[in-house]
C-alpha cells in the first residue's frame, strides 16, 4: 500500500514492477485493485465505474510494484474517451497484465482477453465471480481454460479475497518473462476460437431459475419492471423523507438548538460585548449557530439517508437496470438508456456525474448529459436542504418540484437534440447481475462519500456561512436587496431579504436555499424559492469540473442559461400560483 494517483500525469516507477488491470466494464477490476493495494476506488455494480486510470502500489514479500487500475473496455477498438486512456496506456507498456474475466459472461469476456494476447506483455487471467457462476448453474475447467488461452487462470471471488494471494504472487513470477505476441486475428476467426474454447471449458447445469434470477428478468422488463421501479422510489423517498425527518426532528435539532446553541450564545456573551463581532459569532446569521444547525441538524440526516440508499442500489446492480427501462424515454431526447448512470450519479453529486459522462459513446451525448446534470438535477446537499424546507409545510410542493425537475429536463434534452449537431448510439448497457451488496464494502462506500460531503461541502458551506453573517450585519444585503428588488419582490413574490438566497447559491446549491428556513414564507413562496434554487448556477466545483472537462466557453454558457431560466421559472409559477390563489 501506498501512494495513489488519478491520472495525476506520468507514472513513477523507480525500479518497481508495472501491472496492468485490465478486463471488461464491470468485470470487478476495481474491486481486485482496492484488495491489492488498498486505495479505495468508487466501485458499483455496474459498468462505467471507472473512466479514468488510478495508480496503487503493492509490496508483496518485499517485492515493490505498482498496479494502475484501467477503465473497463470491450475490446482494443476505443469507442469512448474511458477507452481510448486503456489502450493507451497498454501501447506504453508494462511488466505483466492481469485480465479480469467474468466467469458468467466467459465469452463475451475473451474477445479482449484474445486481443490482449497480440502484444508481447505476459498475461495472467483472473477468472472472478466465480461464485455466482456456480449459483446460476455455470462450472469452468479451469485447467483446460488455462490450455486453451496458453497462461495462468487464477479463479477468484475478489469481494471476498477469494483467490487474490495467487493472483499477486503469479504476476510477481511473470514480471521477469517475455512472450511471443500472437498474431492478430480477423473478427470471425476470433470469435470461431471463442466458440471453441466455451465448447471446452464451460458447462451449463440446466435447473429452475431462482427468484433473484426470476427478479433480474422482471426488472429489465416494462411489466412487471415499471412497477417495481416505482416501488423502489417510493420506498427510497420514505427512508430518505421519513427517516431523515425523525432524526432531525428528535435527536439533531433539539440537541442543537436546546443544547448546542445556547451553551455557545452563553459563552460568547460572557466574553464578546454586544455589537457587530457578538452578532458575527452568535447573532441570527451567527456562524456559530448557523453554521452548526444548518449543515449538521437539517442537512446531514437527509444526505447520510440518500447516500445509504443509492449506495446499496448501485451495489445491488439495479441502476442498469432502470437504464434500460428508460432508454425508450432517453433515446427520444437522443441520449440512449446507458447515460441513465451518469445522471442518477448527478443526484448524489453533479462533479463525479459530470466526469463519468467519458464513458459515452459520442461527444454530443456526452455534453447533452453534462448540461442536463448541471441544469436541472439537484444534488443530494440540494435535496436535504428542499427537504428540510418544504418537508414539514407541503409534500405535495416538494413532490411538485422534483416533478418540474424531470418535465424541464426532458425538455431541454428535446432542446439540445435538436440544437447540437451529431447523433446518438443505439443502447449498449452490460445488466450485472443482482447481488446483495458486500456489508464491509458498502460500510468503506457510505464512510468515504460521507467524509466527502464534510470536507467538500462543509468547508464551502461555512465560507457562505460566513458572508451571510457579514453581509447581514454591515448592511450590505440591504444595498443588494435594494438593486435586484423589482426582481426577488415584483416578479418572484419573495421577501428583499430573500437576495440573501442568490447571493450564496453561488458558492453551494443548498445555500440558495436554506436562508428561506429563516423566513416567514407561506408555501406558494416555498415553492417559487425551491424552483429557482432547483435551476438556479451550478456551485463552483460544478463550473470547474464543467470548465476542466469541455471549456470555459462551455461552463459560461449553462451559467448564463441557468440563472436565466431560474428567474423565468420560478416567476412563471409565483405568478400562476398567484392566479389560481386569486380564482379559487
Amino acid at each position: 500500500m501506498g501512494c495513489h494517483s488519478n491520472n495525476q500525469g506520468s507514472i513513477s516507477l523507480d525500479d518497481k514492477i508495472k501491472i496492468l488491470l485490465m478486463g471488461n466494464p464491470n468485470v470487478g477490476k476495481s474491486v481486485v485493485f482496492s484488495k491489492l493495494t488498498g486505495v479505495h476506488v468508487d466501485s458499483s455494480n455496474y459498468a462505467g465505474t471507472t473512466v479514468d486510470y488510478t495508480v496503487g502500489d503493492i509490496n508483496f514479500r518485499n517485492i515493490e510494484g505498482v498496479m494502475i487500475d484501467v477503465p473497463g473496455t470491450y475490446s482494443l477498438e476505443a469507442s469512448s474517451e474511458a477507452e481510448e486512456v486503456a489502450v493507451g496506456l497498454l501501447e506504453e507498456g508494462a511488466d505483466v497484465i492481469i485480465c479480469v474475466l467474468d466467469a458468467t459472461h466467459l465469452g463475451r469476456n475473451l474477445d479482449l482477453a484474445i486481443q490482449l494476447q497480440e502484444y508481447s506483455t505476459p498475461i495472467i487471467y483472473c477468472l472472478n465471480l466465480v461464485d455466482v457462476a456456480a449459483r446460476q448453474g455455470i462450472t469452468i475447467d479451469v485447467e483446460q481454460l488455462s490450455k486453451e488461452l496458453n497462461a495462468p487462470v487464477i479463479p477468484t471471488v475478489a469481494i471476498k479475497n477469494t483467490g487474490l494471494t495467487d493472483l499477486i504472487l503469479k504476476s510477481v513470477e511473470l514480471s521477469g518473462t517475455t512472450k511471443d505476441p500472437e498474431p492478430p486475428l480477423e473478427d470471425e476467426e476470433r470469435w470461431n476460437r471463442i466458440n471453441k474454447v466455451i465448447e471446452k471449458v464451460e458447462k451449463k447445469e440446466e435447473k429452475e431459475p431462482t427468484f433473484m434470477e426470476k427478479l433480474e428478468n422482471w426488472t429489465v422488463q416494462p411489466w412487471p419492471g415499471i412497477p417495481i421501479a416505482i416501488l423502489v422510489l417510493i420506498l427510497s423517498l420514505g427512508v430518505v423523507v421519513g427517516g431523515g425527518k425523525a432524526l432531525r426532528s428528535v435527536v439533531l435539532l433539539p440537541l442543537v438548538r436546546k443544547v448546542i446553541m445556547p451553551f455557545l450564545t452563553t459563552i460568547v456573551s460572557a466574553i464578546i460585548p454586544a455589537g457587530i463581532f457578538r452578532n458575527l459569532l452568535v447573532g441570527e446569521f451567527g456562524i456559530l449557530i448557523i453554521g452548526i444547525e444548518w449543515p449538521f441538524a437539517l442537512i446531514l440526516p437527509y444526505v447520510l439517508l440518500f447516500y445509504v440508499v443509492f449506495s446499496f442500489l448501485e451495489d445491488s446492480g439495479y441502476l442498469p437496470r432502470i437504464g434500460v427501462l428508460a432508454d425508450g424515454i432517453l433515446s427520444r431526447i437522443g441520449i440512449q438508456g446507458g447515460n441513465i448512470i451518469p445522471i442518477m450519479m448527478g443526484y448524489g453529486c453533479a462533479v463525479p456525474a459530470i466526469v463519468g459522462t467519458r464513458a459515452a459513446t459520442t461527444y454530443k451525448e456526452r455534453i447533452m448529459v453534462a448540461a442536463l446534470v448541471s441544469f436541472a438535477i439537484p444534488c443530494a446537499s440540494q435535496t436535504g436542504a428542499f427537504i428540510a424546507l418544504l418537508g414539514d409545510r407541503s409534500i405535495p410542493a416538494l413532490i411538485l418540484v422534483y416533478m418540474m425537475s424531470v418535465l424541464i429536463l426532458l425538455c431541454v434534452g428535446v432542446i439540445m437534440n435538436k440544437v447540437i449537431p451529431g447523433k446518438g448510439q443505439p443502447m449498449l448497457l452490460e445488466v450485472p447481475n443482482l447481488l446483495l451488496p458486500d456489508k464491509n464494502a458498502f460500510k468503506k462506500k457510505l464512510k468515504i462519500r460521507m467524509k466527502h460531503f464534510l470536507l467538500d461541502a462543509e468547508g464551502p458551506m461555512f465560507i457562505g456561512i460566513l458572508i451571510a453573517a457579514i453581509v447581514a450585519e454591515t448592511g450590505i444585503l440591504n444595498e443588494f436587496s435594494n438593486i435586484i428588488g423589482p426582481l426577488v419582490e415584483g416578479w418572484l413574490g419573495l421577501p428583499k431579504e430573500a437576495s440573501l438566497s442568490l447571493l450564496l447559491g453561488i458558492i453551494r446549491r443548498e445555500l440558495a436555499v436554506l436562508p428561506l428556513l429563516e423566513m416567514d414564507l407561506n408555501t406558494l413562496q416555498l415553492l417559487v424559492g425551491s424552483v429557482m434554487a432547483l435551476f438556479y448556477l451550478p456551485c463552483l466545483s460544478v463550473f470547474g469540473v464543467l470548465t476542466k472537462e469541455f471549456s470555459l466557453k462551455v461552463s459560461i454558457t449553462i451559467g448564463v442559461i441557468t440563472i436565466i431560466s431560474a428567474f423565468l421559472f420560478a416567476g412563471l409559477v409565483n405568478h400562476i400560483g398567484l392566479f389560481i390563489m386569486a380564482v379559487l
